[in-house]
């Protein structure tokens, strides 16, 4: 599809800029300004028209009339911001729209069916489903069979085992010729009990693999588990990183008696420290505060108080396509304003309200893994005393497919086999660290790319994963 006249000219600019920077003494080059490169960052954003949000929403309402498109701008329900002296709309606003106006989505679901379109759950969690309606029970099968043999780690079933593929390609001539980029790939962690087997098998730029002395492995314990390695560019051609491994993933799930929960130590540090605060995106706001007080208010036990806002995060917040985490001050105010969140987000919502309650909890997220629907993907993990600490996935939620109670809940204490664990918590610090702010503040999923001018941002690369499922 060719480029429309704005992104030919706002590409056109971005190239001069960097041409020039590349050229000039190095003492006159642009200086980096976080507040410069969130305005590029919020333009990459928002970068819709009027013109072609209206145009996605004529498929569906032909006759979508100004006054409705200005009504759904004001609510909110059509993303839109200030760029320059323009209105401009988020990239995926248009789609959202009829992912969180119930009568949008009914109207679109309807339209779909006549189409004879299979992928009508407006998400791009799409296809999983179907996978862990069978995968489920068979967890919670196997788990029930552990505990009554008696067996180690007894929650732990259903290993999947895969060898992985990922690449990450940076642009023919985003650089000149000759410039160094330093590169960060994700990795799947170690130091969780449910991914075991973890074998690094290479890794190298543009199909020659490095010896291990060219490569930086973060230790186990970092919160960003990676590989760093560096390439210079050639005239012309991308610089494709690679890195090729193999790991076994668990499914988990833990039967909770709430009746079994006891109750916490509140002078143990580890409470402490994940009953806290964390800067930025789990701050305590008088209107969490308030929230949290109300959702829980007359319940003490901690698993009944986490059952609670994971039912009122699922029932309230539909899931749509999120703008890059990099752009948004506060996410868990940010879902409460906009009434809608990607994984990441209302997980974090989960994570504060939690904490707030006084239920730890953390951040963890990398990759949902089911065949033909893998994902970036983020979920949470709380603490029970008297349970430890299990997984739980706020966008997965409560499944449209499930016979029951615990199927219902099997995300509450639960998760499937299909995932790869990157992460244990947000924005961290990567080894060795970058120089510059990363495209991706909060996650590290995609990986990470800079040069010594400064961050390489999503439009100049890409990334891929190649998934081989040896026990599927």
């Amino acid at each position: 599809m060719a480029m429309k006249r704005k992104e030919i000219v706002l590409w056109a600019l971005v190239a001069l800029a960097l041409a020039a920077n590349f050229w000039l003494p190095r003492q006159m080059r642009y200086r980096y300004s976080w507040d410069k490169d969130l305005a590029q960052r919020m333009a990459t954003e928002f970068s819709a028209t009027r013109e072609d949000v209206k145009e996605y929403i004529q498929k569906y309402i032909p006759d979508v009339t100004d006054w409705q498109i200005d009504k759904w701008t004001a609510s909110g329900e059509l993303e839109s911001a200030r760029i320059g002296r323009q209105t401009m709309y988020f990239s995926a606003a248009a789609r959202n729209l009829f992912r969180i106006n119930p009568e949008l989505a009914a109207i679109k679901a309807a339209a779909d069916d006549r189409e004879q379109d299979l992928s009508k759950s407006g998400t791009s969690l799409s296809g999983h489903a179907a996978i862990d309606a069978a995968t489920i029970p068979a967890i919670k099968r196997q788990v029930l069979e552990n505990l009554a043999a008696g067996k180690e780690n007894p929650y732990l079933a259903l290993p999947k085992r895969m060898r992985v593929t990922f690449t990450l390609s940076v642009h023919a001539n985003t650089l000149r010729p000759g410039q160094t980029i330093r590169c960060w790939l994700p990795l799947p962690r170690q130091d969780v009990a449910r991914q075991t087997g973890v074998k690094f098998i290479e890794a190298g730029v543009n199909g020659t693999a490095y010896p291990a002395e060219k490569l930086t492995f973060s230790d186990p314990s970092n919160p960003h588990s990676s590989v760093y390695m560096e390439a210079r560019t050639a005239r012309d051609k991308a610089t494709v990183f690679h890195e090729v491994f193999e790991y076994t993933s668990c499914g988990e799930w833990h039967p909770i008696d709430s009746s079994k929960v006891l109750a916490y130590n509140v002078s143990d540090p580890e409470y402490k420290e994940y009953t806290a605060e964390r800067e930025k995106h789990i701050v305590f706001s008088p209107r969490l505060r308030e929230l949290a007080a109300r959702l829980t208010a007359g319940e003490t036990n901690p698993y009944l108080k986490a059952k609670r806002i994971f039912c009122w995060i699922n029932d309230n917040f539909p899931w749509a396509s999120a703008r890059e985490y990099s752009t948004i001050e506060n996410i868990p105010e940010y879902v409460l304003d906009n009434r809608h969140g990607d994984c990441g987000q209302v997980s974090l919502l989960f994570i504060t309200l939690c904490r707030i309650s006084g239920i730890p909890a953390h951040f963890q997220s990398g990759f949902m893994m089911h065949p033909r629907a893998w994902n970036l993907h983020d979920w949470a993990e709380v603490y029970f005393e008297g349970v430890g600490w299990v997984p739980v996935d706020q966008s997965f939620g409560m499944p449209a497919f499930a016979r029951n109670a615990d199927e219902k809940f099997f995300f509450l204490g639960g998760i499937d086999s299909w995932r790869m664990i990157v992460n244990t918590d947000y924005g961290m610090p990567l080894v060795p660290e970058k120089k510059y702010p990363r495209s991706e503040t909060v996650d590290f999923q995609r990986g990470e790319v800079e040069w010594e001018g400064g961050n390489l941002y999503f439009p100049q690369w890409s990334y891929h994963m190649e998934i081989d499922y040896l026990n599927y």
